[in-house]
């Protein structure tokens, strides 16, 4: 029987062959497993093979239903791997200007060192992807919805497109979660995830993960290896704990996103707010096609410059201006300052990142208390 995505995220991965056959994970602590023949695999945490890890990168693997999962140390241990597993000296590799700043860090600053080329597309349509295409074009890799303006890119228009060129086909699917899409399904070939934000969904597990088919994954895993990028077994064990809860989570995350925008787009102190579950929104008739629900981050133009803005802010007492995204606290910050530092001036004011731009990820609180912190932080122009 096919199980839905929150049976799956309690007993996707679950290994029934433990002994005690506890219902949770036990955390295996050695880095040396026996082995006795030949024919025996050798167990080694460098090898993503320990009983932990396996466990993990199963379930995340059915939640994208994709054939073979992989857990790693961080995101970007996921995109780097991801990247130069498919990438050599001379290739092309194309990005959405939308993704991650660390990930558009990679691409600028450390991918010309191997002689790989690399070039932006700011606009979410098939058209100018192919634009941007070349003879040597190796990878496109994505995010839909963006980060941090939640743009929305037709998955499956682009996926089309990168097949018939035999491109293949990345999204970094952290934002909407698998609990509200499924690349893989709409014909991407490699989905990525930092899984410090939802998937481990509690801020304090830092970890990347990659899902593709079994054939594809080996030469990813041969890098992944090489580079050494290991999740130990505690961490994975946090991990598999975080999973359990991650659709009961995200739903009320993404019900309180909703109402938290409603609020927001309708305020006297804010210019426009970024939100795909808006009608208004540009994207909004895509992420209804491909999106179960719309996500649970949004993005706000205060209409104030950038220190205004940030006193507005310093006056929230239910949600906190922190890094990161994607745990049971609601969390805001200015992406100039944080996921967008290493981003010029000149290419955030190209992206439509403005220095006043405020990123909230929803919590998990009670939506009242929300909303009310919202309304009267902005309603307030001076510092405490």
């Amino acid at each position: 029987m096919k199980t839905r995505k929150g049976t799956q995220c309690v007993h996707g991965g679950v290994v029934p062959s433990f002994a005690g056959q506890g219902t949770t994970t036990p955390i295996h602590t050695s880095t040396s497993f026996s082995y006795l023949f030949d024919d025996d695999e050798v167990i080694y945490p460098r090898y993503f093979n320990t009983p932990n890890q396996q466990v993990v990168a199963s379930t995340i693997a059915a939640l994208e239903n994709g054939e073979r999962g992989l857990v790693l140390g961080s995101g970007m241990a996921a995109v780097v791997a991801v990247l130069l597993s498919h990438l050599e000296q001379g290739d092309h590799a194309l990005f959405h200007s939308g993704i991650y700043g660390g990930t558009r860090s990679f691409a600028v600053e450390t991918l010309p060192k191997y002689g790989i080329h690399r070039s932006f597309v700011r606009s979410c349509d098939a058209q100018s992807f192919e634009s941007e295409l070349r003879p040597n074009t190796k990878v496109i890799l994505f995010e839909s919805p963006t980060n941090p303006l939640l743009q929305i890119v037709d998955i499956e228009k682009i996926a089309q497109l990168a097949r018939s060129r035999g491109i293949v086909t990345v999204v970094d699917n952290t934002f909407a979660t698998p609990i509200n899409q499924n690349p893989l399904d709409l014909g991407v070939d490699i989905v990525i995830h930092s899984g410090t934000k939802y998937l481990n969904g509690h801020s304090d597990v830092n970890c990347g993960a990659i899902v593709a088919s079994a054939e594809r994954m080996a030469s990813i895993l041969h890098v992944a290896t090489q580079l050494g990028s290991t999740l130990d077994a505690r961490a994975c064990y946090e991990l598999e704990r975080g999973l359990k809860t991650l659709a009961i989570r995200v739903q009320r995350q993404c019900e309180s996103a909703s109402q938290l925008a409603q609020l927001l787009v309708k305020h006297p102190r804010v210019k426009r707010v970024h939100f795909p579950g808006l009608p208004e929104h540009p994207g909004h008739e895509i992420a209804a096609r491909q999106m179960a629900e719309f996500g649970a981050m949004l993005s706000f133009e205060a209409d104030a410059d950038e220190a205004e803005a940030k006193q507005m802010v310093s006056h929230l007492t239910v949600a906190r201006p922190a890094v990161s995204l994607g745990g049971v606290e609601t969390l805001v910050c200015f992406p100039k300052d944080t996921s967008h530092a290493k981003v010029s001036p000149a290419e955030r004011a190209a992206d439509g990142i403005s220095d006043s731009l405020v990123r909230v990820s929803v919590g998990i609180e009670e939506v009242e208390d929300l909303l009310f912190d919202f309304d009267q932080a902005l309603r307030r122009g001076h510092p405490r």
